[in-house]
């Protein structure tokens, strides 16, 4: 089992992709992300600090696996929904090694350093277009009552 997150991190490198074949079954997708989950907080000034973030690999197991591996790239900024468990496994000396994994059921994109996305073919779409930071919606405006202090970064 393990303990339900939705954490915010960046990729730190190039993703893994794995394929898994077995006699006659259907083959098994894997998608493994190396991710930084930072602690940041906002200081006075507005920039912020990380205090104590950690590192965790993440799998995904879906059909897509390999398509995603296209999609992600070192540095993104991505939301992870899934499962902390411990990995455990033995070395190439037989000594116990253990470290926390995420199992992912969904991992988000995150718009920080995305300059632009092209969509392909899906259904109900004529054609292909880019989506560029200039077609991104106007932010929202600030709340004009006595519910937030602080203004939303968006």
């Amino acid at each position: 089992m393990g303990t339900a997150v939705v954490w915010e991190g960046n990729i730190g490198s190039a993703p893994e992709y794995k394929r898994f074949q077995k006699d006659n079954q259907d083959p098994r997708h894997l998608l493994r992300l190396n991710v930084y989950f930072d602690n940041s907080i906002r200081l006075q000034d507005g920039s912020y600090e990380d205090r104590g973030g950690f590192w965790a690999n993440v799998e995904l197991w879906h059909r897509d696996a390999e398509s995603y591996s296209r999609l992600y790239q070192k540095g993104m900024r991505v939301l992870i929904d899934g499962r902390a468990v411990l990995d455990t496994w033995k070395d190439g000396n037989g000594v116990e090694q253990a470290a926390m994994k995420v199992q992912a059921n969904r991992i988000a994109f995150l718009p920080q350093r995305i300059e632009s996305i092209t969509l392909g073919q899906g259904t109900g779409q004529s054609q292909a277009r880019p989506v560029t930071n200039a077609s991104a919606p106007a932010r929202a405006p600030a709340s004009t009552g006595d519910d937030f202090d602080d203004e939303i970064p968006y």
